[in-house]
């Protein structure tokens, strides 16, 4: 049994580098959920496995414990259950959501991860582990580089988004480098050709972030030989870092042409200024963040509550993004989560490779010291611009346990003395952890494939779609929140443009998003997005379906308060108001009054986003309806002037315009349409009419 355990414990160590390669099509994230769960019953198994070791007597490198740097994981770990505890809701801060699964459990599972590796790893298994994280990252690499010469764009590779994809390449990369140092001949050519591959994959996600971050590390590592090198080494750095320069001031002065050529890569980077709309998007998120910090410095609100304090700032003419849960920035992300102490643990972990390095150039290893310095500066800088997934935080403490262990040089393996009844306990602590695995893994993998089965029958089958529904829910998972956003998308966007207007099947499709959403808003009474999809779907209602309009003016009131930018129930109280109105006889004191308050409303909307051009064409529209051509007039060019290439605006202007008979406008802003949706036939066919109606007028 013991010889059995020991074999198999570190390949399970290790096992967690496979996730990147994981995906499984039978969920309704496959790229992230499969992962996470996946890394969920790994680490249960491996910790099972650690308690019967030690209860037979395995030793373990205990004295690692000793240094400080051990102890950076375990603080943050529990000043991220202590924030919780005090945030907006525990639950949530321990599962997360399915799509992103990076909640307390993720950093639990991660941190005794990092704990096995410290108190168990060897020379051995250190090159064994970073042998592992190099030949996946090479695989995946090549993956994601088969995958742009088939399609071109931006490349996810097996990751499914650009972003993770060069944020995991930027860890693998130098851990392909540090694994060529102990490589013989050939297997070191093999490990350059996959540094040289990664490299490659790096640059066609045309991540912005990586891409600096890289070009940083390779900076500060010419300065250090042209300043510390000798012989040749400091005559090529030197000349590496004049030839940068001169190549920078090249590119800088042809930025405006280069952000023109037909290759992503370049173009983005060239791009790159204020101006930019995703520059100057992030910049306005990290600004209002730092705000919103301030005001919980201490505990922040607990992980996996960023949307709440996003929500609290959202700005339409600011953001692109109708919902965020990150704000795309790893430092301001700890401290929103778990205060200032919370990005001091989080630096204080980067730091340790730094301690790490130069304990290891002490020690006459100065490459791979060097390697893992680099490393972390590629992190540092790359996660300014974006957030871990459990694809790229696991290879990131992996590593920092093995260069940890590397550095602290040879201490004893040590036995934990235990009475003879501690195997049975540990038998019976590993069983429990292993049944642990359905609630935490099988569960919501059924969950989640319930959820994509769902999809699958919104139109065809809304009675086996409602089916689905009920049955994942029924099995108790974190996935209520994951289910009211998806029914909500199902129902408004899908079922309601497509099902019949009356009938059991719209009906049915009406009360489970009904139903699912209203459990939600009860239950999160911090989550705008719920308060505004379920006021959204009360107002979608079938003909002859009762509504509880106090449920409805409740869920917009919430939706207003948690986010009051944002147009959508604003527009809905909008539409409330005239729905009354029009109950009344026209032109009456009654219709009248009603068609004031709406354009109260509307009025009231505009001057808390004042740059905003779509509400200007709401406004427009209501008042060419009242009677109004001079003031809707006005409203339409200053939406006009103020447009910026928003498809909903776009529509919003056009259905205006057509209404005024105004065709040259209708047809710029048709042409938008069909720009931003080239999916859009109706627009194409009111564009080309109104091109026949011209050319037959000229």
């Amino acid at each position: 049994m013991k010889q059995r355990l020991e074999y198999a414990y570190p390949w399970l160590l290790a096992a967690p580098a496979i996730l990147p390669v994981v995906i499984w099509g039978g969920v309704v994230y496959p790229y992230l959920v499969p992962k996470t769960l996946l890394f969920y019953a790994i680490s249960f198994v491996t910790v099972g496995v650690f308690g019967l070791l030690v209860a037979y007597g395995r030793t373990f490198y205990y004295a690692r414990l000793a240094k400080w740097e051990a102890w950076i994981p375990a603080a943050l770990l529990a000043l991220a259950y202590v924030a919780s505890a005090y945030g907006l809701n525990f639950y949530r801060s321990f599962w997360s959501v399915f799509v992103r699964g990076d909640g307390l459990l993720m950093l639990t599972c991660a941190a005794a991860s990092f704990y096995l590796i410290l108190l168990y790893a060897d020379r051995t298994f250190i090159r064994r582990l970073i042998y592992a994280v190099s030949v996946i990252g090479s695989f995946v690499a090549v993956y994601g580089i088969g995958e742009w010469l088939l399609s071109g764009g931006r490349i996810g590779s097996l990751l499914g988004n650009a972003a993770f994809f060069a944020g995991y390449l930027g860890i693998t990369f130098f851990a392909t480098l540090a694994a060529r140092l102990t490589l013989p001949g050939g297997w070191r050519r093999l490990a350059m050709a996959g540094a040289v591959l990664q490299v490659i994959a790096i640059i066609l996600t045309a991540t912005r972030g990586t891409m600096l971050a890289l070009s940083v590390a390779g900076i500060a590592c010419l300065a250090y030989f042209a300043f510390a090198g000798e012989g040749k080494r400091r005559i090529w750095s030197v000349g590496a870092l004049s030839a940068l320069v001169i190549l920078g001031g090249l590119f800088f002065m042809l930025r405006s042409e280069l952000a023109h050529v037909p290759f992503e890569p370049i173009a983005r980077i060239a791009s790159i200024s204020t101006s930019d709309p995703d520059v100057a998007s992030r910049l306005f998120i990290w600004k209002n963040m730092i705000g919103q910090i301030e005001q919980h410095p201490w505990l922040g609100v607990g992980a996996e509550h960023i949307d709440a304090l996003f929500n609290n700032f959202y700005d339409p003419t600011q953001i692109q993004e109708q919902w965020f849960d990150r704000s795309h920035n790893a430092f301001l992300d700890y401290a929103a989560q778990y205060g200032i102490g919370g990005l001091l643990l989080y630096l204080a972990l980067i730091a340790a490779f730094f301690t790490a390095a130069r304990r290891l150039a002490r020690q006459g290893e100065k490459s791979f010291a060097g390697l893992i310095a680099l490393l972390a500066i590629t992190y540092s800088v790359q996660n300014f611009f974006v957030f871990d997934t459990i694809s790229s935080f696991w290879p990131l403490l992996a590593l920092l346990a093995a260069s940890l262990a590397a550095s602290f040089g040879d201490v004893p393996r040590e036995v934990v003395p235990l009475p003879s009844w501690a195997r049975y306990a540990a038998g019976i602590f590993a069983l429990v952890l292993v049944v642990l695995i359905i609630p935490v893994t099988v569960r919501p993998a059924l969950a989640a494939h319930d959820l994509l089965e769902a999809y699958k029958y919104q139109i065809t089958d809304v009675p086996k779609e409602v089916s689905y529904l009920t049955r994942g829910l029924a099995l108790g998972t974190y996935g209520d929140l994951e289910y009211g956003y998806e029914v909500y998308d199902m129902y408004a966007n899908n079922q309601v443009p497509v099902l019949p207007v009356s009938g059991s099947a719209r009906s049915d499709a009406y009360h489970e998003a009904l139903t699912i959403l209203t459990t939600n808003f009860d239950r999160y009474t911090y989550d705008a997005r719920t308060a505004l999809y379920l006021a959204s779907v009360l107002s979608l209602a079938p003909p002859g379906v009762a509504v509880d309009k106090n449920l409805l003016l409740s869920a917009i009131e919430r939706a207003i308060r948690l986010s009051p930018k944002r147009a959508q129930p604003w527009y809905l109280l909008v539409n409330i108001a005239l729905s009354n109105a029009n109950q009344y006889p026209p032109k009456s004191t009654e219709r009248i009054a009603g068609y004031a308050a709406a354009q109260g409303l509307l009025s009231r909307y505009i001057a808390l986003v004042p740059t905003s051009a779509e509400p200007h064409f709401v406004l427009a529209q209501l008042l060419f309806a009242s009677g109004n051509s001079a003031g809707a007039n006005a409203e339409a060019m200053k939406g006009k002037a103020d447009y910026r290439g928003s498809l909903e605006t776009a529509r919003r202007a056009a259905a205006y315009y057509e209404s005024v008979l105004d065709l040259n406008d209708a047809a710029f802003f048709l042409s938008e349409i069909v720009r931003l949706d080239p999916t859009d036939t109706a627009a194409q066919s009111d564009l080309a009419k109104i091109q026949a109606y011209e050319q037959s007028h000229k």
